[in-house]
């Protein structure tokens, strides 16, 4: 009857030169995934004012007025506007930044990330 023993490799002495049964090992190279990506997304509500929108959008995604404007009339007429798209982190902290201008300004503005679909 066999048994299942575990093989101990065999250990050779040092290499002293080409050709003597000296092992070299390849670097593989490994492909390296993108992060996932997040769009942070304003949504529109009844209460808050234009201008705090735009200025709130030129502060924190460092939008000139002109692009700040178009995104908040995107959002005032769609009902959501994506300010950036940005890695999960950063657009997690996006969210909280706007989120607290807007609660110290008395604002009630949402703001969320989503998924960026490929």
């Amino acid at each position: 009857m066999a048994t299942n023993k575990p093989t101990q490799p065999t250990i050779s002495p040092p290499s002293t030169g080409e050709g003597d049964g000296s092992v070299v090992m390849e670097r593989l190279t490994q492909k390296v995934q993108p992060p996932s990506m997040y769009q942070v997304v304003m949504l529109n509500d009844d209460y808050t004012p234009m201008e705090f929108v735009v200025v709130v959008i030129q502060e924190f995604f460092g939008k000139d007025l002109e692009a700040a404007t178009q995104i908040m009339l995107k959002i005032h007429l769609d009902g959501r506007g994506v300010c950036g798209v940005y890695s999960k982190d950063i657009a997690a902290t996006k969210v909280d930044q706007v989120m607290e201008a807007a609660h110290k300004a008395g604002h009630p503005l949402q703001c969320v990330s989503e998924p960026v679909d490929l």
